[in-house]
């Protein structure tokens, strides 16, 4: 038994690695697990308290994917629940479809008794308007939830002067500060030998209104298949879905490679894009013999991420690679 989470995943980690050493299958450890991470208002991009879009909303997107069936469940661009990863399980669990979006994923979460929240904290809320101030001129505040032109502030907020930054947001763990930057990504072998994995985030900060990242996108953000591995990224989602690469690193494992082969094939695929918004991305992947990699591509600082394995007291915290592209 293995998990591997990014460091956002501090708050759930524990949990699910005491679930999976009481024998719970893979997706109800990783569910448990990320439902903490969702609730804790320190992590800033992933439910409550994650940083606000363009218009001063948390909007949230999650997914689950059983690596035995590749059944998958996945919500995106969805508002006022506390737990989407709890929703794209149920997406999973009872309906027909693999992802729901806005207006009816919130109509099936309403349906299903999802809990409800307000996920937009004071602290974030604080940030977005001092951004809302500094940035936006007063004739565009003005019209700005109905029809100011969104799209040129959008172009620049993703520049790094004026996204929040890592040092702005983030903390080391035994300090009392706000922590995370990332959306949160959960991989797990459980007793059986089955894999799953799970992401849920609030997204970039400053993103356009409905903006879906990777996290939602199967094969983009996460992807497992108990055959042959599982993988999930963080960070520049846009890269992700481009190349595939979550998928990607699961059908080179099928190709044949070893697990270091086949993220350096999949970051190799990275190095292809061009054009658009290259930025940072960091891989984690286990292959189905429970051995485990984690690389920070193009990375202005280290990375670090959280690994339990099963006899371990408890997990631990480890220093990831980095790559440049």
């Amino acid at each position: 038994m293995i998990i591997v989470t990014n460091d956002e995943g501090r708050p759930g980690v524990g949990r699910t690695a005491a679930l999976l050493a009481k024998g719970a299958s893979r997706l109800d450890a990783i569910e448990a697990g990320i439902r903490l991470v969702e609730a804790d208002p320190a992590i800033r991009t992933v439910g409550r308290g994650g940083l606000a879009n363009m218009v001063g909303r948390v909007q949230l997107d999650a997914m689950i994917m059983d690596g035995d069936t590749l059944e998958s469940g996945a919500v995106g661009a969805i508002e006022g629940f506390a737990h989407a990863i709890t929703i794209a399980r149920a997406v999973k669990d009872r309906l027909p479809h693999e992802l729901l979006v806005g207006a009816g994923a919130e109509r099936f979460a309403r349906e299903v008794g999802a809990e409800l929240a307000d996920n937009l904290t004071d602290a974030s809320a604080e940030i977005w308007q001092d951004w809302l101030e500094a940035t936006v001129p007063i004739a565009d505040r003005a019209r700005w939830q109905d029809s100011a032109a969104l799209a040129p502030y959008v172009r620049n907020a993703i520049k790094a002067d004026l996204l929040p930054s890592d040092d702005d947001i983030t903390a080391p763990v035994d300090d009392d500060r706000p922590q995370g930057a990332d959306t949160t990504v959960f991989l797990a072998i459980d007793h059986t030998g089955a894999l799953g994995c799970g992401v849920s985030t609030s997204g970039w900060a400053w993103k356009y209104p409905g903006r879906l990242g990777d996290s939602p996108i199967v094969g983009a953000g996460a992807y497992a298949d108990s055959r042959y591995g599982a993988a999930a990224c963080t960070g520049t989602g846009e890269m992700a879905i481009r190349a595939g690469t979550s998928r990607s690193i699961v059908l080179y494992l099928k190709m044949g490679l070893a697990l270091n082969e086949a993220v350096d094939a999949a970051i190799d695929d990275l190095r292809g894009l061009k054009g658009g918004l290259i930025d940072r991305i960091t891989i984690h992947a286990i292959d189905a013999a429970g051995a485990s990699r984690v690389v920070a591509v193009n990375a202005q600082q280290d990375r670090q991420f959280w690994q339990w394995r099963d006899g371990e007291a408890k997990p631990q915290r480890i220093q990831a690679e980095r790559v440049d592209l």
